[in-house]
């Protein structure tokens, strides 16, 4: 388990780019697993940047969203299909029918979150982007959720619809179910990146990072991934115990890199 910490949002959204790219340039059908919410909004801004200076291309990558509110349509407002049109689809040239959500408004939700994770499993994710709820949710795996969960239905804990109250106006209907990606289905990417900013995130982030693994902290399963990156700020970072460790280790990294570099 790797943990960056840096000071500015920008800064991440950076990082979390390089290792888009990365992963892109190696495999020109990478499939990657991306999430909605407003952390990544700047990752998105900085990959259609990319795009756009030619630096990347998304002609034959493959897409799975984490989730999808039950209730809603893809042209809802709110909807987390609307949400990626707006931030990312339309702004770089992936095909639409490689870009995978689930359908909030399936007429048989249990049979819809079967076979999504059916073609998850037989794509398999090669990224997996994640952002973390206040109450260490990553999809929709509310805590308790099992560990080895896959794709199913979820009833989002109170803490959650409050959190994400503010997308939806006072008369609105806010949905409080939703179909998501288990984390068992998590689990299976090759790797995972999770970021995660500001103070509200922090407990969260040290339950996740350094307490123990438990269903009360969904996120605290990404200490058994053999691969998996958190990108988090000062702020997220600031009850982390090993924190000046982190830094150093990244600190290192950096330095060795930057020499292997100059060596070529």
């Amino acid at each position: 388990m790797e943990v960056i910490i840096l000071k500015e949002p920008q800064q991440i959204a950076k990082k979390c780019a390089d290792i888009f790219q990365e992963t892109i340039c190696q495999k020109h059908n990478a499939v990657l697993g991306l999430a909605t919410g407003s952390t990544p909004i700047l990752l998105y801004r900085e990959l259609v940047d990319r795009y756009q200076k030619q630096l990347l291309s998304f002609e034959n990558v493959v897409t799975f969203n984490l989730d999808e509110y039950v209730g809603l349509a893809p042209e809802h407002p709110q909807s987390y299909s609307y949400f990626m049109q707006q931030h990312l689809f339309k702004y770089i040239n992936i095909s639409s029918k490689n870009t995978h959500l689930p359908n909030g408004i399936a007429q048989n939700p249990i049979r819809e979150s079967r076979e999504y994770e059916e073609k998850i499993r037989e794509y398999g994710i090669d990224l997996q982007l994640l952002g973390l709820g206040s109450n260490g949710h990553i999809g929709f795996n509310e805590p308790t959720s099992s560990l080895g969960s896959q794709t199913r239905i979820k009833t989002l804990a109170q803490q959650t619809i409050e959190d994400n109250s503010r997308f939806f106006s006072a008369d609105e209907f806010q949905p409080t179910l939703a179909i998501t990606m288990g984390i068992g289905t998590i689990m299976f990417a090759k790797r995972v990146v999770l970021l995660a900013i500001g103070e509200k995130k922090a407990r969260a982030i040290q339950q996740a990072i350094e307490g123990p693994i438990s269903a009360w902290c969904p996120a605290s399963a990404l200490q058994m991934h053999p691969h998996t990156t958190f990108i988090i700020d000062e702020e997220a970072a600031q009850f982390l115990q090993m924190k000046d460790y982190y830094h150093w280790v990244y600190k290192q990294q950096q330095q060795l890199l930057q020499k292997l570099h100059n060596e070529k």
